[in-house]
């Protein structure tokens, strides 16, 4: 796809203006970094960075029917989620293979909104998971609707990010927890504010319309001057999310792996009412999962300074026991990290003569637990 076919946010030119240097992210033209991506991450961890994650699939679903349909169509019980709140969940295959992680949020503040949700998906799967949510609707009372030209969404992250703001907002931060989101104003503009990070700091997501996102932006940049808030590109955001053990669509999660072989079986409700999308493949992944272990999500921690990469081949004692799903060079710990699915026998912390093999070489590794980084409360 040439660059003059890829999909534009609105922040396009602020992100020139600033230098970004440009990537093709899932058909999208999303900036990579600004300058260094070691010193953006670093600011997140310490200070606060601002992403533009415009690229991001939205998707509203509402009707009398729409907790039904989500329902029918996730593995989630998202008929239990609050107004106000959000969940964390998944769309899987018929074979139980995971189409997609998301975030739905319940919007509206009250019993009688429970007809409205907001899906968000990963934008490399935006299409994938609007077309499955389509034809899922079918028999339902409930319309699906992409919403994806409708927003931008800004995200503003690290220890700092609540003080920039609630310089900015009428909105109640203090009382906005983990997985919810509220509808405010910031910097005058009506948002949706979440506070459903992907970078192991506290934060939060602006939902706006896009003709307001510069201002937004703008707004956010002035008031984080004295708290050290630089722009974030996309590179950042995945050593960030790596250093918290958080999961990447198409690495630690893909359609050959389901919600059990990726170690997240409790995103699956089974006691929810009624039929759902995989059931049948997804009881025998969990009945098979509890027999059988399946490999496991681990943290591995490099002895040496080669970087491992995904696909990379992980070993003890001259045999393939598992493989690098994500890796780099962690700026935290100062040393190059990785999450691999491994054979059970070679998962437990501290397990001795892991390696991975780096274009024929094994380079050392030491097995942790996940995640590498816990930001401290």
């Amino acid at each position: 796809m040439s660059s003059s076919e890829l999909r534009r946010t609105a922040l396009d030119a602020t992100h020139r203006a600033l230098g970004a240097t440009m990537t093709d992210f899932a058909g999208w033209d999303m900036p990579l970094r600004y300058g260094s991506e070691r010193e953006e991450h670093v600011a997140v961890r310490t200070r606060a960075g601002l992403f533009d994650l415009s690229h991001m699939g939205e998707i509203t679903v509402t009707g009398p029917q729409a907790a039904e349909l989500l329902n029918f169509a996730l593995v989630g019980n998202i008929g239990t989620v609050k107004p106000g709140r959000a969940r964390y969940t998944m769309i899987c295959r018929e074979d139980g293979g995971i189409l997609d992680d998301l975030i739905v949020y319940r919007l509206g503040e009250s019993e009688a909104a429970s007809s409205h949700y907001m899906v968000v998906a990963n934008a490399s799967n935006a299409q994938v998971v609007l077309d499955a949510l389509t034809e899922r609707a079918a028999g339902f009372d409930a319309e699906v609707r992409d919403d994806r030209d409708a927003y931008a969404l800004l995200a503003v992250q690290g220890p700092e990010s609540p003080g920039i703001l609630a310089s900015l907002t009428d909105a109640d931060l203090d009382g906005l927890k983990y997985y919810a989101g509220l509808p405010g104003t910031v910097a005058g503009v009506p948002a949706l504010i979440a506070r459903t990070g992907y970078t192991g700091e506290d934060g939060f997501e602006l939902f706006v319309k896009p003709e307001h996102a510069v201002e937004v932006w703008q707004a956010l940049t002035k008031a984080g001057e004295g708290a050290g808030l630089v722009p974030c590109g996309l590179s950042c955001r995945d050593t960030l999310r790596l250093e918290a053990g958080m999961p990447l669509y198409g690495n630690e999660l893909t359609t050959s792996l389901t919600p059990f072989d990726a170690g997240l079986g409790r995103v699956v409700k089974f006691e929810k009412e009624g039929h759902f999308v995989g059931r049948a493949a997804l009881t025998e992944a969990a009945e098979r999962a509890a027999s059988e272990p399946p490999r496991v999500l681990v943290g591995l921690v490099a002895e040496g300074r080669r970087v491992p990469r995904a696909g990379y081949p992980v070993v003890a004692g001259g045999e393939v026991i598992g493989e690098v799903t994500s890796g780099a060079p962690s700026p935290t710990l100062g040393k190059p990290i990785a999450m691999a699915y491994v054979d059970p026998a070679h998962a437990a912390p501290g397990t001795e003569g892991v390696g991975v093999d780096i274009r024929g070489s094994h380079e050392p590794y030491e097995v942790v637990a996940l995640p590498f980084y816990k930001r401290q409360k």
